[in-house]
Order: structure tokens, then C-alpha cells, then sequence
């Protein structure tokens, strides 16, 4: 989201009449706009390509207005399709599957499967890893799989394996979220303690009660880096972000990057004002500034290990 003011234009009005998700519409779209720029020609046409095989690719052509480049209309497929994952949380035709609302493996009928896009289940819980940290000494819980980690790892291997498009396509709209998604701090942390033994819910069981901040700890990182969903916004915001660090950006495994997430939780996250239990907690502005700093480094590498992934990656 970082060069014309005519890509900005039409992305407003593309927009304006898509459902929001808060953080997983802008902030996946500033990943997937930075992953853009840097993709070779033969990697962008790939995806491109792969990406006119979702089914909902004609409905967001449909929105796009008269007239939009090519250039452009790719572009903004490619922002879109990073957002699927959420949109397919709205849509009636899918199920929610699983336990504690979708959010946990057990109980799906078939929680690892890999089908494309038959497959009419949300698999919510790919969405995240929740590794356990303890405050308290209590013993930690087991992390549930599948999760973002081994979904990632699954869905480049097929990207790079000899599958058919149709499967490729399907790993690719989730692969464009899901490196994205942990790259959020509390998409790869959960806090246990007595109180809560099988963990705080990546921060979301983590109230807070000051001016402008929404209910739950993970509410506010999700949306730290802001809530519009103007595109237009979007992109000014993505043209601030810092250049990712290039030793960073060559970080190509995934478990490094939920280590990283994971590491940054701790240090970054549940530190003061933010103390043990539950809360209310009320965030000073020196937290609010250092996780948006924080969150712009996160979104800004996310961007640049996507494209090295598509790039060295996608067949």
C-alpha cells in the first residue's frame, strides 16, 4: 500500500462495501501490499493466476470499478485474498468447527484436512499457536494442533510441490493470512496460572479498561494499528512503515517467526501496566506507542518473508 494515488482511489471505493475485520482487513493488507512490491514477475503472475481459482474471485472483480488497470486489479486481488481466512468466518456456507466456539481442534470433524476449497470448514484454530508461558509455576498445558505453525509449514510445501492448481490455490489464500497472523505477538502466546490453567486465550480473557482501548488485551493488539478500514488509510499507513532488517527478512522458517511472536509476547506484551490475572488493566501511552512500533516491525517483516516465501517457494 505504497505507490499510487489512483491504486488508493480505486481501493476505497473496492472496499467501502466489504465486511470489516479490524486488524485482519487493514493489517493483512498492508502484509500483503509490502509482499507485492517485492515479488518477482514470475512469482506475482503465479499468484495471480492461482489466485483466479478461488471461488469468491469473481465476486470481488464484481467490485472493483469500470475501468481498473490490470495492474491494479491484480493488486488488489492479491490484498483481498489475504483476508479469505476472516471473511469465510461471515459466510453461512461455512462451519464453524471444533470447541470453545471453533477456536480449539477438538471436536472437528477433520481438523488437519487439506482438500481446497470443498473443504466448508472455518478451521478457526489455524488462525493461531498458543504457546503456553507460565507466571506462576503451574504446569503448562499441551499446544493444540493443527495450528498456524504447521499449517504454514503444510501449505508451502504444497506450493512447492507438484499439486494441482486448484489445491495451490486454496494453501496460497491461507498462506497470504496465516504468515500475517503470526506475526501478531498473541497469535503465538497464551499466559497460565492457577487461575487459568489451560492458558488466557492469546490475551483475549485480558481485560482493559482505559480511554480508547478496546475491552481485551488481544482486541488491542489486533487493532493497534488501527481501525479503519479506509484502504486509503491502509496505504498511508504502510508507507510508514520501517524497512525491514534484511538479516530478519531472510528468515525463512516458520518456527523461527512464532518464536520470534512468541518472545515478543513475553517481553513486550504482558509487561507493566499490564500485570497477572486477568485485570482491568489501563495501558499508558508509553505501551500504546512501543506496540505500535513494535506492531509496524512485525507487519513490515511478515511482508518481506511472504515474498521471499512465494518467491523461492511457489511453483
Amino acid at each position: 500500500m505504497r505507490k499510487r494515488f489512483s491504486c488508493a482511489g480505486l481501493l476505497v471505493l473496492l472496499l467501502a462495501s466489504m465486511p470489516t475485520y479490524g486488524w485482519d482487513d487493514e493489517g493483512h493488507m498492508m502484509v500483503a501490499y509490502t509482499a507485492y512490491q517485492q515479488l518477482t514477475p514470475q512469482a506475482r503472475n503465479r499468484a495471480n493466476a492461482l489466485l483466479k481459482l478461488n471461488p469468491k474471485y469473481d465476486d470481488w472483480l464484481a467490485t472493483l470499478p469500470a475501468g481498473t488497470s490490470p495492474a491494479d486489479r491484480d493488486l488488489m486481488i492479491f490484498m483481498i485474498a489475504a483476508t479469505w481466512p476472516d471473511q469465510i468466518k461471515q459466510d453461512s456456507s461455512y462451519t464453524s468447527d471444533g470447541g470453545d466456539g471453533g477456536n480449539r481442534p477438538d471436536g472437528s470433524p477433520d481438523p488437519t484436512r487439506n482438500i481446497g476449497y470443498d473443504d466448508k470448514l472455518m478451521h478457526k484454530y489455524w488462525h493461531f499457536v498458543d504457546q503456553p508461558f507460565a507466571t506462576d509455576g503451574t504446569s503448562l498445558p499441551a499446544i493444540p494442533t493443527p495450528n498456524a505453525q504447521d499449517r504454514i509449514a503444510l501449505f508451502r510445501s504444497v506450493l512447492a510441490s507438484g499439486a494441482n492448481d486448484e489445491l495451490k490455490s486454496y494453501d496460497l489464500s491461507w498462506l497470504l493470512h496465516l504468515v500475517g497472523d503470526v506475526h501478531q505477538p498473541l497469535h503465538c502466546a497464551t499466559r497460565v496460572d492457577q487461575s487459568q490453567p489451560q492458558g488466557d486465550a492469546g490475551g483475549n480473557q485480558v481485560k482493559l479498561n482505559c480511554t480508547g482501548c478496546p475491552n481485551e488485551l488481544h482486541a488491542f493488539w489486533d487493532t493497534v494499528l488501527g481501525t479503519s478500514n479506509s484502504p486509503k488509510s491502509a496505504i498511508t499507513a504502510a508507507k510508514r512503515l520501517p524497512a525491514a532488517d534484511p538479516t530478519l527478512a531472510s528468515k525463512n522458517s516458520e518456527a523461527d517467526w512464532v518464536a520470534e511472536s512468541f518472545q515478543d509476547a513475553r517481553q513486550n506484551v504482558y509487561v507493566a501496566p499490564v500485570g497477572n490475572g486477568v485485570g482491568p488493566f489501563q495501558l499508558t501511552t508509553a505501551y500504546k506507542t512501543a506496540a505500535k512500533n513494535l506492531a509496524q516491525q512485525r507487519v513490515a517483516l511478515a511482508g518481506a518473508r511472504l515474498a521471499n516465501l512465494l518467491n523461492n517457494e511457489m511453483k
